[in-house]
């Protein structure tokens, strides 16, 4: 569990970006810029409490031991 949650402090921060970038985005380009600086706090938060349960759940998939038990090679996340 120790390693998990390791794996998934790091993880944390890419998703992170991905999820920030992506709403950043839907927030700039589109009519919603006027209201800008009110959801740009919104996305920030929103990204970070999507983001934990995420990384949380990819975690467990980067690691040999899982896929081990599964008896597969890997997969598109973990390569």
């Amino acid at each position: 569990m120790f390693v998990q949650l390791q794996i998934a402090a790091m993880v944390f921060m890419m998703v992170q970006a991905i999820l920030f970038f992506t709403g950043a985005v839907l927030v700039l380009a589109t009519p919603l810029k006027d209201m800008a600086m009110q959801l740009m706090p919104w996305v920030i938060g929103v990204s970070v409490v999507i983001s934990a349960p995420v990384s949380w759940m990819i975690a467990p998939r980067l690691r040999a031991r899982y896929w081990r038990e599964r008896g597969v090679t890997s997969d598109a996340i973990s390569g």
